[in-house]
């Protein structure tokens, strides 16, 4: 082989040797899309936590109940939550009656910026004014899907998420006094005597400078064969995260419970979140047109305890929350 020949095979060999780093290099530069890991909710837990609440009795403020359900809670959100703080406040009902009420927060990956509100009521109603039976309109229920069942899914949530935090903060409130609205007997209506807790959280926020991307709120989510529709207020504040929940329920698999179709207008929660602190709010809520109150059939009756608590609702409703966070 003569030397001419010979550098033009080294000068060969190099340039080959040069575009096989060089690719090499670009597929050691490519992306490879992060892979989302979702814990697995557990129904089964969530009925759990809903049985525990009830098992205190109906959660009626001023009540021996209502004080251990709140230490309960408190204590239970703690096991999981980086902090919990119980913000004690009184507030004056329709009546006059001065309320000794307890919101509850717990906040997980507290320094993250990015947040999600999740809420939920833990009080019961004193009076079951709906029930069939006029000698019950003064009886105190068990509040378990109207309540209860809110609060079991999101203390699920919390057991999960310590175990597998998220990539984004999130912040957990059970609010008080939500349930202690005009009751139907008396012949009038207050729209603010309900959401007590909420319009006081609102107003003095347990962070004075808190803020959350978006967040949902969950209400009467236990019963047999739910239908959530797109409630009126959400659509109004909130749209972009009710069209964000609706589709990760539908590629679950939920699409026949959560539809894309309008709900009532509720006065609820979210709606002091939204209209106070700007935070844009949804209420996930069972609604049901064929019923007399537009809510699930024991709506305000002393019929709605545990025996009308369905996991599978719970699962439904847990689990697309589960997926909403853990794919932000």
């Amino acid at each position: 082989m003569n030397k001419h020949l010979m550098f033009m095979v080294l000068i060969s060999l190099l340039i080959g040797t040069s575009c096989n780093t060089s690719s090499k290099k670009e597929k050691s530069n490519t992306k490879v899309e992060k892979q989302v890991v979702v814990p697995n909710f557990q129904a089964d837990s969530a009925y759990y936590y809903v049985a525990a609440q009830l098992a205190f009795g109906p959660r009626v403020p001023n009540t021996l109940a209502h004080t251990e359900a709140a230490k309960y809670l408190a204590h239970t959100l703690s096991l999981f939550a980086d902090t919990v703080i119980t913000q004690e406040f009184r507030q004056r009902a329709f009546d006059g009656t001065i309320l000794n009420g307890k919101n509850i927060i717990g906040s997980f990956n507290s320094k993250k910026t990015k947040r999600i509100l999740l809420a939920a009521h833990w009080d019961s109603r004193p009076f079951a004014d709906h029930d069939p039976n006029e000698e019950n309109h003064h009886t105190p229920i068990d509040g378990a899907n109207d309540g209860a069942s809110g609060v079991g899914v999101l203390l699920e949530i919390a057991r999960q998420m310590a175990i597998q935090l998220p990539d984004v903060g999130v912040d957990i409130i059970f609010f008080d006094l939500e349930d202690y609205g005009v009751p139907q007997f008396m012949n009038s209506s207050d729209n603010n005597s309900w959401a007590l807790g909420s319009q006081y959280w609102a107003n003095n926020p347990h962070d004075p400078n808190y803020t959350a991307n978006y967040g949902i709120l969950l209400d009467m989510v236990g019963a047999s064969n739910p239908v959530f529709k797109m409630e009126y207020y959400s659509k109004m504040y909130a749209p972009h995260i009710v069209k964000k929940v609706w589709k990760q329920a539908g590629l679950l698999g939920y699409g026949s419970t959560f539809l894309f179709e309008d709900g009532g207008m509720v006065m609820d929660d979210h709606i002091p979140v939204n209209e106070i602190l700007r935070i844009p709010m949804i209420d996930i809520i069972h609604y049901d047109p064929s019923t007399h109150s537009g809510f699930f059939p024991h709506w305000h009756t002393i019929n709605d305890n545990l025996e009308i608590i369905d996991p599978v609702s719970l699962e439904m409703v847990g689990e697309t929350i589960m997926h909403v966070i853990y794919y932000e």
